[in-house]
């Protein structure tokens, strides 16, 4: 099974990281590009323990929904979220924060399955992880981007 472990910088305390990560508005106006808006559940401010949203997106030109919970809070330093419906056999996304000087260090640790068997791993290995990575890499640019204007 893949893992992705992607270390930011960010410009602001672990609660202001913890918070802004936790937003659905963040969120979907980092993934614009694809079309990303909630449509279910949760679909505007910051999620807490044991809510969901339900994604509608379009990566590689098709169209996917997907729904994931916030299954652990421990507020400001760490939170889960994991698909409970969706294109994966398996999402989870684990969200750390941790003080670094001035700034935090957010670390994302995913681990995810493709469907279909050997064919899934295949996609996996050729296409989803640099993908996913690049997803991820994007959102935290934009959550980089909007804790520095806030603090101009």
């Amino acid at each position: 099974m893949p893992k992705i472990v992607l270390e930011t910088l960010l410009p602001a305390t672990p609660a202001e990281c913890f918070e802004l990560s936790l937003s659905v508005d963040a969120h979907t106006g980092s993934m614009s590009r694809y079309g990303e808006r909630a449509v279910a559940g949760v679909t505007t401010g910051a999620m807490a323990l044991g809510e969901s949203v339900t994604w509608r997106a379009r990566h590689f030109g098709l169209p996917f929904t997907m729904t994931s919970t916030i299954t652990e809070h421990q507020a400001p330093h760490r939170f889960v979220d994991e698909q409970t419906k969706g294109p994966f056999k398996r999402w989870w996304h684990e969200h750390r924060f941790e003080q670094d000087g001035d700034a935090t260090r957010m670390t994302d640790v995913v681990e995810f399955a493709a469907p279909l068997g050997l064919l899934g791993r295949t996609v996996e290995t050729l296409v989803l992880t640099h993908y996913m990575t690049r997803l991820l890499a994007e959102r935290n640019e934009a959550l980089q981007q909007i804790l520095t204007d806030r603090r101009a």
